[in-house]
């Protein structure tokens, strides 16, 4: 008897050009497709090495690729401009804008040069049309100021990658018709405030990701991430919805589909 195929789901969110991978990066892909993680978007978080990261969704079917200045590097890096990123979108595999944001707990020193770099990546997804990938850390406030701030001028779409911030930045991101993202954090034991959240969200709005090499799901935490244990952090979404794997599976799908327009199959 063959064996039942496994729901299809997405990867949001992986780093798969990162050192982490480089010895064994097709098994790592091949073991995400055995998982039922059929597509993956592999981040570029500084534009130097944007095509070393376009290379890989290149040379893999069902990996795209997006490219941005993480905030991390917004004072280390040149600063971007629109005109860049807008030329980047034109490849066909290039699915969204950033990562890009605002972190206060490493790199608050950098503040103002964060916020320059946030809103010319604004500008760019506005342009291109492409969803924004937004990092946010210890600043909510300002995040929901700034992406306010930019919806007031023009529309764009936007989704909270690795969502781990408070209610209000939830509620906010929400309220402008933006996406949550749910990483390996909501499977630990100390997130239970991250649960609710994410549990008190409409179904619609909700993709996941693992934030590859980073942020292990449970039973992983500690060891090396990769995109096959989307599924492990799928199955908390599905406890918390109340819903199968293969529904939440399916629900999240649709959800990036409508967000990632160039990535759909």
């Amino acid at each position: 008897m063959a064996e039942t195929p496994l729901p299809e789901i997405v990867d949001s969110h992986c780093h798969l050009d990162f050192p982490d991978f480089a010895e064994e990066l097709p098994e790592v892909i091949a073991r995400a497709r055995a998982a039922g993680v059929t597509r993956m978007v592999t981040i570029c978080t500084r534009l130097k090495n944007e095509p070393a990261v376009r290379a890989i969704a290149e040379a893999h079917p069902g990996v795209y690729y997006a490219a941005g200045t993480h905030p991390m590097s917004a004072a280390e890096e040149p600063m971007a401009t629109v005109e860049a990123l807008v030329a980047l979108a034109a490849h066909p595999k290039f699915v969204g804008i950033g990562e890009t944001g605002l972190d206060y707990h490493y790199t608050p020193d950098s503040a103002e040069v964060q916020k320059t770099s946030l809103r010319i990546h604004i500008e760019a997804a506005q342009e291109t049309g492409l969803p924004l990938i937004i990092h946010s850390r210890d600043a909510d406030a300002d995040m929901a100021a700034i992406l306010a701030e930019g919806l007031a001028r023009a529309p764009y779409s936007c989704v909270m990658h690795c969502f781990s911030s408070g209610p209000g930045l939830a509620r906010a991101a929400l309220e402008m018709g933006f996406y949550l993202s749910m990483s390996g954090i909501a499977t630990f034991p100390k997130s239970q405030e991250l649960r609710d959240i994410f549990a008190a969200a409409p179904l619609d709005r909700i993709l996941v990701e693992t934030d590859s090499p980073y942020l292990a799901p449970k039973p992983k935490r500690g060891k090396r991430n990769e995109p096959a244990y989307t599924a492990m952090t799928a199955e908390l979404g599905a406890a918390l919805y109340g819903l199968s794997y293969a529904d939440f599976a399916a629900a999240t799908s649709a959800n990036f589909d409508r967000l990632f327009r160039k990535a759909r199959p």
